[in-house]
């Protein structure tokens, strides 16, 4: 890899870690903590690739995009951030970033990332945009479409990439997921938010109400929910209506589709509930969003962030304490987002204090699952583990039991099965239990060294890339003593 790389971060050792990562690879790095210095390194001609925290101290990183395409066209920039909102990520794409990655990012692929980016230089000669382009607005605070796992990361380049294309959008998924939420973004955010907006039911699928929307929505957006449940006739209704924007005299204000589904509409079509050419229609591109249980680093930056509102909305104000979090961190949550949402409300009205205590996270849990709570972690844990002569496995024991550490695992297992009574727990149990179990492991065992990942991966007996790689995919907090390399 050959070239100069500019970095602008805040953050002394992710300054520090790309530094040594980049000169290693044969770059030469200039690293800042200034959005103003980088712009004076751009301004004299320095650098072949910038790559650029977004909120800096003074100013946000890709409000300087197009400053810097303006004074250097060719010159590549890399965004990095940990404000893993769909939000940034369009902005970033709107504003011609080469590449968007969340913090914590895979250092690998980061260095992927940039030797690309070095290679391809000069890589558009197009004009810079206008110096008077109207700024995007911010989010808005109602919409949580926040989400760090790459599940939710894919889905927001995604939605960035195809925001503005004039296709119809198929959004499956769950129920509760938020798909209407997602749907709505694609006309809030897109170039169509100044023009109408109109949602379609089953409710209310007659001839007239499509006519309306249609009216409505004229150059803007139309959210169509869950058309596998409108009758034949309203889907024959909707055909006709695609087909007459499609051709019609004033198809170039015709409104965008956007569609809502169940999690495989293919399914609706084999079984007849859709119409296959209705389906073909609405799925110019399909968008999928993943359940909760498929994003758990997701889980409490979605409640802080749903807490916070229902405090705009006059609910008291209140605060996640580390036990409830570490208990609503696995729940199940088979109702997604939707029923995070509502236990969240209802914690904000019954909690005693400005903080949410654990048995207070347990008593919403198991109001939550209709008196059997869904949650592993809502039933007591054993004392603290004690480990004797005969080492692990099987001489490891917890509490004051003689049984080895797989015995009380397999006991609190059952119990967890037996709070389902006849029904069995959400599907993703495997990996949901494995998680629980590799998280702790880790993160103790880097505090047992010191937070060197050499020696940690030493001790666990794995490679250190995979280490990297776990501590990536956990979300597990990356600091002066526990850095990526």
């Amino acid at each position: 890899m050959d070239g100069t790389v500019l970095i602008a971060d805040d953050d002394r050792t992710i300054r520090t870690v790309l530094t040594q990562a980049l000169t290693r690879a044969g770059c030469r790095v200039h690293a800042t903590g200034s959005l103003a210095q980088l712009s004076k390194w751009v301004e004299e001609g320095r650098g072949d690739l910038v790559i650029t925290d977004v909120m800096m101290p003074d100013g946000n990183g890709i409000d300087r995009i197009p400053a810097i395409r303006n004074a250097r066209p060719d010159l590549p920039v890399i965004v990095i951030s940990a404000q893993n909102t769909i939000v940034t990520a369009i902005r970033a794409t709107e504003a011609e970033a080469f590449e968007y990655l969340p913090k914590p990012f895979d250092l690998p692929d980061l260095m992927a990332k940039a030797g690309q980016a070095l290679s391809r230089r000069p890589r558009r000669s197009d004009p810079a945009p206008e110096a008077g382009a109207a700024p995007r607005p911010a989010a808005d605070p109602a919409m949580p479409l926040i989400g760090h796992a790459p599940a939710m990361q894919s889905l927001f380049r995604m939605v960035a990439r195809i925001l503005n294309a004039d296709l119809p959008v198929l959004i499956a998924g769950e129920p509760g997921v938020g798909k209407t939420t997602i749907a709505r973004s694609f006309h809030e955010l897109s170039d169509r938010r100044d023009s109408g907006f109109a949602i379609l039911t089953s409710a209310d699928a007659s001839e007239e109400a499509i006519i309306r929307a249609a009216d409505k929505a004229r150059g803007g957006t139309i959210v169509v929910e869950n058309p596998a449940g409108f009758d034949p006739a309203a889907q024959a209704r909707l055909i006709g209506l695609i087909e007459s924007m499609e051709s019609g005299p004033d198809r170039a204000m015709a409104p965008r589709i956007v569609a809502t589904t169940g999690p495989d509409p293919q399914s609706d079509v084999a079984s007849g509930r859709l119409r296959s050419d209705l389906y073909y229609r609405l799925a110019g591109v399909t968008v999928t969003v993943p359940p909760l249980r498929a994003r758990v680093d997701d889980i409490l930056p979605l409640a802080a962030h749903l807490l916070a509102r229902a405090a705009t909305q006059g609910l008291p104000d209140r605060t996640l304490g580390d036990d409830a979090a570490s208990l609503l961190r696995v729940h199940a949550f088979p109702g997604n987002v939707r029923e995070l949402e509502n236990m969240m409300r209802r914690l904000a009205l019954t909690a005693s204090g400005t903080t949410i205590t654990a048995a207070e996270m347990r008593e919403a849990l198991s109001q939550q699952a209709g008196g059997r709570t869904a949650s592993i972690a809502a039933m007591p844990m054993p004392a603290t583990p004690v480990a004797n002569d005969a080492g692990l496995p099987g001489g490891f024991h917890l509490g004051g039991g003689n049984g080895p550490l797989s015995d009380s695992v397999e006991a609190h297992l059952q119990r967890y099965f037996d709070l389902h009574g006849d029904s069995l727990p959400p599907p993703g149990l495997y990996d949901r239990i494995l998680r629980e179990i590799e998280r702790p492991l880790l993160q103790v065992a880097l505090d047992a060294t010191g937070g060197n990942q050499l020696r940690c991966a030493d001790l666990l007996g794995i490679n250190r890339n995979t280490l990297r790689k776990k501590l990536t995919e956990l979300n597990i907090e990356v600091t002066r003593r526990r850095k990526l390399m």
